[in-house]
């Protein structure tokens, strides 16, 4: 039997977005969008039954899946992003299969990304314990209290874990996971089309 080739064992990473009810749209989208513009692969999936949420600022967001779809694995995805906002996180939270395979996620080594306050729900899972992380100022001491040192970067990086303050670093959040997953032309690319100043 022939050997397959590169590009037929290579798997592009994917990107589970999810969506809560009173999410912050805005976190989630303006990451999905420079995943985006290189073609990296990504799904909204919906945390209740239904496959349209309503977002923090009352706009409907369409979703691609639910976690009760028959055919949903979290299994099936690299990257598990948080976007923040409120009641968004703690709705987030209290998604118990959620938070099961974010606790197995990290036990794999894979990658998770969370913003704004979402990087709380990480902290109180026990998986910040002992990591460098940032959030929503208004959050911080929800980390400190579990263990993580809080640092005031943008965007806080350590090991698997991707963490960032708000809708005001999603850019810098979304480049970071460009980076990450597509290298370094990808986020030159990606840089360029955004027309990113910084």
């Amino acid at each position: 039997m022939a050997a397959l080739s590169s590009t037929q064992t290579h798997k592009s990473p994917v990107v589970a977005a999810f969506m809560a009810p009173g999410g912050e749209e805005c976190e989630a989208l303006v990451v999905l969008d420079i995943f985006h513009r290189v073609n990296i692969a990504y799904k909204r999936v919906s945390i209740t039954p239904e496959h349209e949420v309503v977002s923090a600022h009352n706009l409907r967001m369409a979703c691609d899946c639910s976690i009760y779809d028959d055919d949903f694995s979290f299994d099936n995805f690299d990257v598990l992003f948080l976007p923040g906002g409120i009641p968004g996180t703690p709705n987030l939270r209290a998604c118990e299969p959620l938070c099961n395979a974010l606790r197995a996620h990290n036990e794999q080594g894979k990658r998770i990304a969370a913003i704004c306050a979402a990087p709380s729900i990480l902290a109180e899972l026990g998986i910040l314990s002992g990591k460098r992380a940032t959030s929503n100022p208004a959050f911080q001491h929800v980390l400190s209290e579990n263990g993580a040192t809080v640092e005031q970067e943008y965007v806080v990086r350590d090991g698997n874990l991707f963490t960032s303050q708000g809708l005001g670093t999603a850019m810098d959040l979304g480049l970071a996971l460009v980076d990450e997953l597509a290298g370094a032309d990808a986020v030159e690319k990606a840089k360029k089309s955004i027309v990113y100043l910084h």
